[in-house]
């Protein structure tokens, strides 16, 4: 049986949630996120919370049915939050003349390339430059991931100067450079 899957969800006050089959759509402040479960779960709603469950209570042992079970519960759980509170990612780039904004849901970013890279910001998804710092936020946690891993991948960070875009949680592991000096024979 699984774990995760047995836990119930939660739902905040200020978040509308409506079961209708196997389609499970939430309403908050942050937007409006849908998700369809599997034909072999069912989302069951007891006042302000919901539990998923198999829709045959025997095929527990089955193994498409435990691998679907939590993650479907977790993936709810997350449009339950996003609706909510929403999710952000932090990115850090250091580098000399490395700079970006935001201009017209375009980010603009100059990393030592000839020329700068320009990203259209998708739909959903807020995105804002301090210091330093980009900010990337929405209610969709998938998308906000994807966003971030996007514009980290136009300027990785490299071992060692540690030069690039990274997460702001993100430790790099730096490396010695060249010595320098004659090496005796």
């Amino acid at each position: 049986m699984s774990r995760v899957g047995k836990k119930p969800i939660e739902i905040p006050k200020e978040v509308g949630v409506n079961v209708s089959g196997s389609i499970i759509e939430a309403k908050g402040s942050k937007g409006t996120l849908k998700y369809e479960l599997s034909e072999c779960l069912k989302a069951v709603r007891a006042g302000t919370t919901i539990q998923i469950e198999p829709v045959d209570s025997n095929n527990i042992t089955d193994k498409k049915v435990k691998s679907l079970w939590g993650l479907s519960r977790t993936l709810v759980s997350n449009i339950i939050r996003g609706v909510s509170v929403g999710f952000t990612k932090s990115l850090d780039y250091t580098g000399v003349g490395y700079k970006a904004h935001v201009a017209d849901r375009k980010l603009i970013l100059s990393l030592g390339y000839s020329h700068p890279v320009e990203y259209d910001i998708p739909a959903g998804i807020d995105v804002t430059v301090k210091a330093g710092k980009i900010e990337v936020s929405g209610c969709n946690k998938e998308l906000v991931g994807f966003v971030s891993a996007k514009i980290r991948s136009y300027r990785p960070p490299e071992p060692y100067k540690g030069k690039g875009i990274r997460y702001s949680d993100e430790k790099i592991i730096r490396k010695a450079g060249k010595t320098g000096g004659k090496q005796q024979s």
